[in-house]
């Protein structure tokens, strides 16, 4: 799935081509993804102009002159940045034409992304409204943590994958993080220490701009809108890597599956 800094790559490479840009028409060829797209979407959006392009979480945030796109990427999803009228290929559902001859086209395969509409306050949407802090903003420190981790009756891992908590963070980042930090991912959370914490912190914060830098992380289906994979894959310690050797000790990188998502972790460096 993409998660944070593949999305926020998105944005960055979506953004020069369609700041400021009319929308001509959309094209759905599909309606029916994870929630249907509006049937009078073409008519609710042409003729508007993009204003500003954000990100809130994984969800991209195409801000026009009388309201506001909504679009996530899914398990699978990528959105592209192409000459317009060229051929559409299977699993490509939508295009936003834009007036300067650029489509924005969107590809899922697996059509669990989604495409939404409102004029209201963004971040008051349904799919947004409950969503916890920015990793990357000044909120997110080790005091806001130790807080949330007060009384909790899970671990730590799965604390800082809670996206009404943290948004963002991800499989990837938390795994990398905890390694990072020499925290057990099977650790309650209500034992993390102030040290802890502030580790979590500065390393959750440096993986994911690490990994936006790299231009995000390719482990099957992520591409950016220019079509090129991300790197941050080379510069994994432990994600993905089970039965591996540790780039630090030399013992073998340990895969558990925690809340039906596959953890890793060294046993030697990340002891229990």
């Amino acid at each position: 799935m993409p998660e944070l800094p593949e999305v926020e790559t998105t944005c960055r490479g979506i953004e020069p081509h369609s700041l400021n840009q009319q929308i001509n028409s959309i094209t759905v060829r599909n309606f029916s993804l994870r929630w249907p797209v509006p049937k009078n979407i073409n008519a609710l959006i042409s003729g508007q102009t993009i204003e500003n392009i954000s990100r809130r979480a994984k969800y991209i945030l195409i801000h026009l002159t009388n309201g506001t796109l909504i679009m996530h990427l899914g398990m699978s999803g990528r959105l592209h940045v192409l000459k317009k009228h060229e051929e559409a290929a299977k699993h490509d559902h939508i295009d936003i034409n834009l007036a300067n001859n650029i489509c924005l086209r969107y590809n899922d395969a697996r059509r669990f992304g989604s495409l939404h509409w409102t004029t209201d306050a963004p971040h008051e949407h349904f799919l947004l409204r409950n969503l916890g802090i920015e990793p990357l903003t000044d909120d997110y420190n080790h005091e806001f943590l130790l807080e949330n981790c007060k009384g909790r009756k899970t671990n730590i891992k799965q604390l800082l994958m809670n996206n009404n908590i943290v948004v963002g963070i991800g499989n990837i980042y938390a795994s990398e993080t905890l390694f990072l930090a020499k925290i057990n991912p099977q650790r309650m959370a209500s034992s993390i220490t102030i040290t802890e914490a502030k580790n979590i912190v500065k390393y959750s914060k440096d993986r994911l701009v690490a990994a936006i830098e790299s231009g995000g992380t390719t482990l099957k289906d992520f591409l950016s809108a220019d079509g090129k994979p991300g790197y941050f894959q080379n510069k994994l310690n432990v994600y993905g890597r089970a039965n591996d050797n540790c780039n630090s000790c030399g013992d073998l990188i340990i895969k558990i599956v925690q809340g039906q998502r596959a953890t890793f972790f060294c046993g030697t460096c990340q002891p229990e």
